[in-house]
């Protein structure tokens, strides 16, 4: 069969959306279209691509084994637009960063504002999640992680080591006495992750505390830093996120202090893409200046 490209670009966008009607959104396309589509290619292959479920549009087997095909042709068509568009000036186009929420929301705003500025053609889309993102699927053009993947197709380069440490807002600890050893901690309200929504052990932090109970708990750090910049209680805080929040305050810097990384992970294909080099190597030092600076100022 000889498939055309639109087709399997509607095929890729239900995939990685895992709907209609977001798949539409995003192609700019009516969702019974869509549908009608997906519904197409299904018949000229003779199997279900898709299974409907509470959830959404899952893909079956077979829609498994065309999405390995329908990325490398949807690879090939950027080689081509690239190679056609030449790799000297500023970049263009679209390109998707994903990336945990403390990083997307104290990092990268700045890091990508830079970047925009230098590339005014460049359209840079940030998606916040907390969790894994699969770039087999394409659901990013590159990810920002917190730990070096071990499976997979995938380039993984360190961006940079940040710090972490326990801190209240000033109004909270004027409302208790001295804190001063982690036995303290106990009767303070801590703020901290849904354990069992924890999606990479590196975001577990707690755990290196003698801190026993959660009293505010989220899977967003973005959420915990705002109880504990309104004095909700005490939580582990990126050092780069302290200056964005007014009266905050280490505690125990000399008892806790917590190293992680930021790694920079890509699919292995898209070595060949000097677009995408060129913009991994921005959003490289520019994290790491950010990150730097940052820290300095705390």
């Amino acid at each position: 069969m000889d498939t055309q490209w639109d087709d399997l670009k509607i095929f890729l966008a239900v995939a990685r959306r895992e709907s209609l009607s977001a798949a539409g959104r995003v192609l700019k396309v009516d969702p019974a279209t869509v549908g009608r589509r997906i519904a197409r290619l299904e018949a000229s292959y003779g199997a279900p691509l898709f299974a409907k479920s509470p959830t959404g549009y899952a893909l079956t087997d077979a829609g498994q084994r065309l999405m390995g095909h329908a990325v490398r042709v949807e690879q090939a068509m950027e080689d081509a637009a690239e190679e056609m568009r030449g790799t000297t000036g500023s970049l263009s186009g679209q390109i998707r960063i994903g990336a945990p929420d403390g990083s997307a929301n104290f990092l990268l705003p700045q890091v990508c504002e830079r970047i925009a500025d230098d590339n005014p053609d460049l359209d840079i889309q940030l998606v916040a999640l907390p969790r894994v993102f699969n770039l087999t699927r394409r659901e990013a053009d590159m990810v920002v992680a917190v730990s070096p993947p071990n499976a997979g197709r995938l380039t993984v380069q360190k961006i940079a080591d940040y710090k972490l440490h326990l801190a209240a807002s000033k109004k909270y600890l004027k409302k208790y006495p001295p804190i001063t050893s982690l036995a303290d901690l106990k009767g303070h309200r801590i703020v901290g992750y849904i354990q069992d929504m924890i999606f990479d052990k590196e975001l577990d932090y707690l755990s290196e505390t003698e801190v026993e109970r959660v009293n505010l708990a989220s899977n967003s750090v973005s959420v915990q830093i705002n109880w504990v910049r309104q004095g909700s209680g005490i939580g582990i805080v990126h050092d780069f996120a302290i200056p964005w929040t007014r009266g905050l305050q280490k505690i125990l810097p000399d008892q806790v202090s917590l190293t992680r990384s930021f790694y920079l992970v890509r699919h292995a294909d898209d070595r060949r893409l000097e677009r995408l080099n060129r913009f991994a190597t921005a959003l490289v030092d520019g994290m790491r200046h950010e990150v730097a600076r940052l820290e300095a100022l705390t």
